[in-house]
């Protein structure tokens, strides 16, 4: 990404240079700078009281009741992980505090998943499903409140920031199933092939 940023930057300014045009450039990375501060500055408030209020309701215990009502379904998605492991207690932990935008609070309980898991694993240098299918629903996770896209919103000078609440639950749910459903899909595709190989 760094090579990346370094190339629009050069042909920015080799593109102005040829133009003629060195002096909006010169003004347009000084006022895009100074856009940034104020950005940043209007969505550290945003951030700052909605990571608040998610840490009140982990502190009350939302995420631990969320953990689990989520058990059996992790239960469902987990078929090979033991029904009292505490890999699955982690995963639910994980997956509720996503739910809630507390991605400070899921990123420990992300880490705890995959140990325990590991221990599950009878091959240690190749990921199992399980792991995958950890992954594939962390990285799609259902997210009630989307606290960043709010807090920018915010920051911007919108006058609704929080309507997007809505259609960020719908393209989480539609993300989540799909992860799901393609890491499935995988998984019995690579048992087949196993079961192929070894026959």
């Amino acid at each position: 990404m760094n090579i990346v940023w370094l190339l629009l930057i050069a042909a920015a300014v080799i593109s102005g240079a040829v133009k003629g045009h060195m002096a909006d450039v010169s003004n347009a990375m000084f006022s895009s700078a100074t856009t940034a501060i104020e950005l940043a500055i209007g969505l550290v408030g945003g951030m700052t009281l909605f990571l608040g209020l998610m840490r009140v309701a982990d502190d009350a215990g939302l995420v631990r009741v969320l953990a689990r009502a989520l058990r059996p379904v992790f239960r469902f998605l987990f078929p090979d992980v033991p029904r009292d492991h505490p890999a699955l207690g982690a995963v639910a932990m994980n997956f509720g505090a996503n739910m809630l935008g507390l991605g400070d609070a899921a990123t420990p309980f992300g880490i705890k998943a995959m140990e325990e898991l590991q221990t599950l694993n009878p091959d240690k240098d190749t990921a199992s499903d399980a792991m995958c299918m950890f992954v594939a629903l962390h990285s799609s996770s259902l997210q009630l409140i989307p606290v960043m896209v709010i807090s920018l919103r915010a920051a911007a000078g919108s006058k609704n920031p929080s309507e997007t609440i809505v259609g960020t639950i719908f393209a989480t749910v539609v993300s989540m199933l799909v992860a799901i459903g393609v890491s499935r899909m995988f998984a019995r595709w690579y048992a087949m092939r196993a079961r192929g190989g070894a026959a």
